[in-house]
C-alpha cells in the first residue's frame, strides 16, 4: 500500500488542472485580495474554497455559520452552493474588507444569501442560536480556536459539520523551537480533538490544514 505522496509543485498544479473549477468571480475576487498586504496567506486557496461548497452541497446546508470573513472569498465559496433560501451568517472584527467583498457577492447573484455582522466573535457568538447550523467554518485568530470550537459544538445541530482552517500552521505545530500562542493554541486544539467523543474526526493535510468535525 502506498504511503502519503509528496505534494511537489507540479503535481499541485496537475491537481488543479484536473478538478479546479474556480468561476470568473472567484478568480477576480482572489487575484484582487492576493493585492492586499498578507492577502494571500490570509486566503484559502481555490481547492479549499471548492472544498467548501461541495461540503455544503454534500450535507444539503441551508443554514451556515462562518467565523472569519476577510475578503469573502469563503463566503462566496458558501454562499453559492446554498439554495436560494440558504443563509450564510459570517462574522469579523472588522468592517474593513466589506467594501471588497460585496461588488463580488452581488456580481454572484449571492448578496441575499449573506448576513454579514462585524464585532468581537466570541460576543455575537453567546447570543446565537443553540443548535442553528448545519455547518459552522472556523478561520479567524488562532489564540481563540479553543473558544470557537467550543461555541461551534453548541451552536452546530446533531450530525453537523465543523470545519477548522489552519490545523497544521504552516507546519509550526511539529516544530519544536515554535511555542507562540497561536501555535500553543492549535496543538492543544489538535491534541484534545484526538480523544473528544463528541465528534468524528479527520485531519487532512491539505492546504495549512483543514480538520473535518462531525457533531455526534
Amino acid at each position: 500500500m502506498a504511503g502519503q505522496i509528496e505534494l511537489t509543485p507540479n503535481l499541485l498544479d496537475y491537481v488543479d488542472s484536473v478538478s479546479l473549477r474556480e468561476d470568473s468571480v472567484l478568480e477576480r475576487l482572489r487575484i484582487e485580495t492576493a493585492g492586499i498586504p498578507l492577502g494571500k496567506a490570509m486566503q484559502v486557496m481555490p481547492g479549499q474554497g471548492q472544498l467548501l461548497a461541495f461540503l455544503v452541497r454534500l450535507t444539503a446546508a441551508r443554514e451556515v455559520l462562518e467565523i472569519g470573513t476577510f475578503t469573502g472569498y469563503s463566503t462566496l465559496c458558501i454562499a453559492s452552493a446554498l439554495p436560494a433560501d440558504g443563509k450564510v451568517v459570517t462574522c469579523d472584527i472588522t468592517a474593513r474588507w466589506l467594501s471588497v467583498a460585496e461588488p463580488y457577492w452581488a456580481e454572484a447573484g449571492v448578496r441575499d444569501r449573506i448576513d454579514f455582522r462585524q464585532g468581537d466573535a466570541t460576543t455575537m457568538l453567546a447570543t446565537m442560536p443553540v443548535e442553528g447550523f448545519d455547518i459552522v467554518f472556523v478561520d479567524a485568530d488562532k489564540s481563540s480556536y479553543g473558544h470557537y470550537l467550543e461555541e461551534s459544538l453548541r451552536l452546530v445541530r446533531t450530525g453537523g459539520l465543523i470545519i477548522l482552517d489552519n490545523t497544521l500552521l504552516s507546519g509550526r505545530v511539529v516544530d519544536a523551537d515554535a511555542n507562540d500562542a497561536d501555535t500553543e493554541t492549535i496543538r492543544k486544539v489538535n491534541a484534545q480533538l484526538r480523544n473528544d467523543e463528541r465528534v468524528d474526526l479527520v485531519l487532512l493535510p491539505i492546504a495549512d490544514g483543514v480538520t473535518l468535525l462531525r457533531k455526534r
